[in-house]
């Protein structure tokens, strides 16, 4: 009975989120924020469970969108086209891998890596102009202030308080300096601190656009709290992000395109300095408490070196395995959970990797590697193409805050992590919008100025 009645939940969940695939689409990023919600403080019983929802949600949007008369975006001939199907294929080869002792762990493996892969070629008919997306992440930008205000009071709360839980209502237990290390509305501090990179990298480019008063003074107030509360999270990876984003924006900019370089920095002085002199000011027991973690914890001094260890993971997992792997999702945090929810053989235990070019190796085998990054840094390729091309400064920029939003995460965890994959291939998707919406955008142009040129609605 218990089984049946999940059935005809999930089912009505992917009905509902069928009706209208446009709309799913943008809830579900509008969910991945408020996710731990239901997981730390509504259902925290129902955690793993809901840690589903989403992907059930946009099931429902894959359906309509694949099944509907709408015309899709084609599946061209291209170098990276050919690197993602050689990516699926051996990852689906290593599903069926004996040492994951069984399929249904390679299943949900698959899932981690490509379930949201589809959101790339549906974003040229999500968004019908340029004004659609850009208020669009106008509006959903600023849902950081709620989220970011709750970080503060996190902040500001001992860690036995209601508000500073993880999912399943577990106490948070990552301190600094006696402070919690926030997490906002997610359920762990490695969500939160993927929103505030998503938001910072977006919020950069909308502050050069000229804008009303009210949204300028408010983009304005939402840079200042992902900066601020940047600092609460205790992250050094998040505040190095932060620094390099900024100094390749501008390098970028400067050396492609010097006339928008010097109209974005007008556009930017104020909001930098305003944020330079504020965050110290309203932010300064998070700055004293991030410095004190930067420079006492006991990784402090090997900082600089764990982020660049990333890149010599994969020749040392090679040698634990060989050329083979354990399999797609071996290891995989939910794993475990899985495991023992359905009764499945326990396999072969894979060693411990702590960053994700080593796990990748793991599981899928150097070849496998090879496929997956090779998607990864055609995608950077792509994105840097297509930046060069555009000419609308507001489509420009977006590509080059996706741009660096890629590159700078290269080694970042993306397969484990769930909300950063929705944010990775939803942008990926820019290759195929940003083109579009800018030959839309010229294609209105010319048949207001040019009329003659164009056939009447008659003919």
């Amino acid at each position: 009975m218990a089984l049946l009645i999940a059935l005809v939940v999930l089912g009505a969940i992917v009905w509902i989120s069928s009706l209208n695939w446009r709309f799913t689409v943008k809830a579900v990023l509008v969910l991945i924020i408020f996710e731990g919600v239901l997981r730390k403080w509504v259902l925290p019983q129902a955690s793993d469970l809901i840690y589903f929802l989403k992907d059930f949600v946009l099931l429902g949007a894959y359906i309509r969108y694949y099944l509907s008369s709408e015309l899709k975006y084609p599946l061209q001939r291209n170098t990276l086209t050919i690197a993602l199907l050689m990516a699926i294929s051996w990852s689906v080869f290593q599903a069926f891998n004996p040492s994951l002792g069984s399929p249904v762990i390679g299943f949900f493996g698959l899932k981690a890596y490509f379930f949201y892969i589809s959101l790339m070629w549906m974003l040229p008919t999500l968004f019908q102009s340029k004004e659609e997306l850009y208020k669009f992440l106008r509006s959903y930008l600023l849902l950081a202030i709620p989220v970011c205000l709750l970080a503060v009071a996190q902040f500001f709360s001992p860690p036995s308080s209601l508000i500073n839980v993880y999912a399943a209502g577990q106490e948070a237990n990552a301190t600094a300096g006696g402070a919690v290390r926030v997490t906002g509305t997610f359920s762990y501090i490695l969500g939160y601190s993927t929103y505030l990179v998503t938001c910072f990298s977006f919020l950069i480019p909308i502050l050069t656009l000229p804008q009303t008063r009210m949204w300028r003074w408010l983009t304005f107030a939402e840079a200042l709290l992902v900066v601020g509360t940047s600092f609460m999270t205790g992250a050094r990876g998040l505040i190095l992000y932060e620094v390099l984003f900024v100094v390749g924006y501008a390098s970028v900019l400067v050396l492609t395109q010097p006339s928008i370089a010097a109209r974005a920095t007008k556009q930017l002085i104020l909001p930098i300095v305003l944020i330079s002199a504020l965050v110290p000011i309203f932010f300064s027991n998070a700055i004293n408490t991030f410095s004190s973690r930067a420079t006492t914890a006991s990784d402090s001094h090997m900082f600089l070196e764990r982020a660049f260890s990333a890149f010599a993971e994969p020749g040392l997992a090679a040698q634990l395995k060989g050329f083979d792997g354990y399999g797609t999702g071996a290891t995989h945090q939910a794993v475990s959970a899985l495991r023992k929810g359905l009764n499945l053989p326990l396999g072969e235990a894979p060693p411990p990797s702590e960053g994700e070019m080593g796990r990748i190796v793991l599981e899928l085998g150097l070849l496998g590697f090879v496929f997956w990054y090779g998607v990864r840094l055609l995608l950077i390729f792509s994105i840097w193409h297509i930046f060069l091309k555009l000419k609308t400064p507001f489509l420009r920029q977006s590509a080059l805050a996706a741009l660096l939003l890629h590159l700078i995460n290269i080694s970042s965890q993306l397969v484990f992590n769930n909300t950063f994959a929705i944010y990775y291939w939803f942008f990926s998707g820019f290759i195929f919008l940003l083109p579009t919406l800018e030959h839309r955008l010229f294609s209105s142009y010319q048949q207001y100025v040019y009329p003659s040129h164009f056939p009447s609605s008659s003919n």
